[in-house]
C-alpha cells in the first residue's frame, strides 16, 4: 500500500469515526420504520375526515362526549389522535435526516423556510379550496395542520443553528409548561355586532387559543385558529432532536424507542391518574368501567395538552421500534402513503368531500349546500357509522394508483418542485 492511499484511508477512517451518522444512514434515501409510521397515520387521518363528511352524526354532538357517544363512534374519533401528532413530529425527525444525509444547516435552513411558507400558502388556496369548495375570498380561512407545520418548519429554520440539546430542551419545556398558560384566555369573536379581539388577542388565538376573529373590522375575511402554534413548534423541535436516534445502530435505536415510548405512556397514565396538571377537562366516574376509561383517555386536541401528547407520541415511539422489524406486502404499501403525504393529503380531501356532494344529492339536498364548512352541512344528511367505514376503505382503493404513481415519481425523479409535494 502507497503513503498516498495509508494517508487516505486513514482519514476516512477519522472522518467515519468523527461524523455523527452512520454509514448506513448515509447511504439511505429514506428510513423504511419513519414512512410506515407516517403512512399509517396518513391512512388514520382519511378516516376522521371520511367520518366529518359522511357520518349523519357529525354535526349532532360532540364524538367524544361520553354522555352522548357510542363506544364504537369515540374509538373511530380518538384513534384519529395519533395523526397529527405523529405527522408534526416526524416533520422535524425528517429534516434531521436531511442534515444527516448531507445537507448544511445553511441548506437546510433555506429549504425549511421554503417549504414552510409554501404550505402556508397552500393551506389558505389549494387545501381550503378542496375542503370547502367555495373560493370566495371573503369566506373562511381555517388554519389547520398544515398552517401549523408551515410555521413550526419557520421556526425550526432558525433553531437548527442552536445546540441539539437546546433545541430539545426548548420542545420539551413547551410541551411540559404550556397548560400553564390555559387560565389566559381572550373572548374569540361570536358574530356580526359582537365584539372584536384586539391584535394582542388575534395573536394569543394564534399562539395558544382555538377561535374565531376577522382579519380586520367585520365584514372582513374570517379566520378559524384550529390548531394553535403552541405547543406544536415544540413538538417538532424535539421530533428533531431525537431525530439523532437514526444514527445509532438499530439494536440500539429500538431500544431507545421503546424506552422513550415506554415512559412517556406510564407518565401519561400517572399525570392523568392524579388529574391536577397537563389537561384542562377533568376524567371521571361514567356509568361503566368502559365508558371510565373512555373518560379518562379522552384529552384536549386543541390545542394539545401534556396528557394529550403523552398518550400519543408515546406509543408511536413503541410502534415506530416495532416497525423495524416489519415486513411484507402491508409494510410497503403503507410506507407509499407515508413517502407521499401531502400530495395524498390534498388529493383525498377533493375526493371525499366530492363524494360528500354526491350522497348529498342521492338524499335530495341541493348541491350548492355542500360547497361550505362540514359543520354546516344539512341536518338530516349522512351515513350511519357502518357506511363511514365502507367509504374509507373505498376511497383508500380509489387513491392507491394515485399513491403508487406518485411514490415512483418521487423515486426516480431528482426534481427540486418534488420536495415540496
Amino acid at each position: 500500500m502507497s503513503e498516498n492511499q495509508a494517508s487516505a484511508n486513514k482519514e476516512a477512517e477519522v472522518s467515519a469515526m468523527a461524523s455523527p451518522v452512520a454509514p448506513d444512514l448515509a447511504k439511505r434515501k429514506r428510513i423504511d420504520s419513519v414512512d410506515l409510521l407516517r403512512g399509517i397515520v396518513m391512512v388514520i387521518m382519511m378516516l376522521d375526515h371520511t367520518r366529518d363528511y359522511i357520518h349523519s352524526g357529525a354535526l349532532l354532538f360532540d364524538p367524544l362526549d361520553v354522555r352522548q357517544t357510542t363506544w364504537a363512534l369515540f374509538l373511530t374519533r380518538w384513534i384519529t389522535h395519533f395523526c397529527a401528532p405523529v405527522f408534526v413530529f416526524l416533520a422535524g425527525t425528517g429534516a434531521y435526516l436531511q442534515f444527516a444525509r448531507g445537507k448544511s444547516k445553511r441548506e437546510l435552513s433555506r429549504f425549511l423556510i421554503t417549504r414552510g411558507l409554501w404550505l402556508i400558502v397552500l393551506e389558505v388556496t389549494v387545501v381550503r379550496a378542496v375542503a370547502f369548495f367555495n373560493l370566495d375570498p371573503k369566506f373562511l380561512f381555517f388554519f389547520q395542520v398544515i398552517f401549523v407545520i408551515g410555521v413550526s418548519m419557520i421556526v425550526l429554520a432558525a433553531l437548527i443553528h442552536l445546540p441539539l440539546k437546546i433545541v430539545a430542551g426548548f420542545g420539551l419545556i413547551m410541551i411540559a409548561a404550556h397548560n400553564y398558560f390555559d387560565r389566559f384566555r381572550v373572548t374569540p369573536w361570536q358574530g356580526p355586532g359582537t365584539p372584536v379581539p384586539s391584535v394582542g388577542g388575534k395573536l394569543w388565538m394564534l399562539l395558544h387559543q382555538p377561535g374565531l376573529f376577522p382579519m380586520a373590522k367585520f365584514p372582513s375575511p374570517l379566520v378559524f385558529v384550529l390548531y394553535p402554534l403552541i405547543p406544536w413548534i415544540g413538538v417538532m423541535a424535539v421530533g428533531y432532536a431525537l431525530g439523532t436516534l437514526y444514527s445509532k445502530d438499530v439494536k440500539v435505536r429500538r431500544r431507545w424507542l421503546l424506552i422513550i415510548g415506554g415512559v412517556a405512556t406510564w407518565l401519561f397514565i400517572f399525570i392523568r391518574a392524579i388529574d391536577r396538571y397537563g389537561e384542562p377537562f377533568h376524567w371521571a366516574r361514567q356509568k361503566n368501567v368502559l365508558f371510565t376509561i373512555l373518560s379518562f383517555i379522552n384529552t384536549t386536541k386543541y390545542p394539545p395538552s401534556l396528557d394529550y401528547l403523552l398518550m400519543t407520541l408515546g406509543p408511536a415511539a413503541a410502534v415506530c421500534a416495532a416497525a423495524e422489524r416489519w415486513g411484507g406486502r402491508l409494510k410497503h404499501a403503507l410506507a407509499a402513503f407515508g413517502r407521499v403525504p401531502f400530495a395524498f393529503y390534498v388529493v383525498h380531501f377533493f375526493v371525499i368531500h366530492a363524494l360528500s356532494v354526491l350522497c348529498g344529492w342521492l338524499q335530495g339536498f341541493p348541491v350548492r349546500s355542500f360547497f361550505t364548512v362540514y359543520y354546516f352541512f344539512p341536518k338530516g344528511y349522512g351515513l350511519q357509522l357502518w357506511g363511514v367505514y365502507v367509504v374509507w376503505a373505498a376511497v383508500l382503493l380509489m387513491l392507491w394508483p394515485w399513491v403508487q404513481y406518485m411514490d415512483a415519481l418521487k423515486s426516480r425523479s431528482r426534481a427540486w418542485w418534488l420536495s415540496y409535494v
